[in-house]
């Protein structure tokens, strides 16, 4: 399994404060698939732009379209642009991909049985395996969940050793939901205002 996957599980299976906005989570899907292909070597950062590195076999296709996606020409990609770029519908991607695998089912009513219902997880041995990883409370997972509201924020030293590319990454993730929630609120406001204006308030 990968990052992204055992984060949409968690995401699904955890009880959140707030429930998970699919946009903050699409863009900290995205910077999950740039923490694992650094970890496969498919890129490296240069500050912050992702540089291609070498092209290996992956096993999951949602990775394996996520490394064919970077950008091959200088002065390529800077994270944050890819997070708005990649994410753009991610989670229904990674949704779809675990519903296609037998890993999510979608619950139907007795009285509806025509009707899909909410989509749940099933017990399977990748989401076994993504609780394992939540519960240890690995570092890169779980600041990854707490950018979209799910759990706290780990020890600023644990995230730290894991190297200045995945703390680079972890904060583009952070400013990109922040940014969007700034955008949500706005367009909250402005909607307030146009109601108000048409009840004459």
């Amino acid at each position: 399994m990968t990052t992204p996957r055992d984060l949409l599980i968690i995401a699904m299976d955890t009880v959140p404060n707030r429930p998970v906005e699919r946009g903050d989570l699409s863009l900290a899907l995205a910077g999950a698939e740039v923490i694992d292909l650094i970890e496969a070597e498919a890129l490296v950062l240069e500050g912050d732009r992702i540089v291609p590195g070498l092209q290996p076999a992956l096993d999951d296709p949602l990775l394996a379209q996520a490394a064919s996606s970077l950008e091959r020409q200088a002065p390529y990609e800077a994270v944050g642009d890819w997070l708005w770029r990649r994410g753009r519908g991610l989670s229904s991607a990674y949704l779809a991909a675990l519903e296609s695998e037998g890993e999510v089912a979608r619950r139907r009513h007795r009285w509806t049985p025509f009707r899909s219902g909410r989509t749940a997880l099933v017990d399977s041995p990748a989401r076994s395996r993504a609780a394992e990883r939540w519960a240890s409370g690995e570092p890169v997972l779980a600041a990854l969940a707490a950018a979209v509201g799910i759990g706290d924020e780990p020890a600023e030293d644990s995230v730290d050793a894991a190297g200045e590319a995945v703390v680079t990454v972890l904060a583009a993730v952070n400013d990109a939901v922040m940014e969007l929630g700034a955008v949500r609120q706005r367009k909250t406001i402005e909607e307030a205002a146009f109601d108000n204006i048409w009840r004459g308030d």
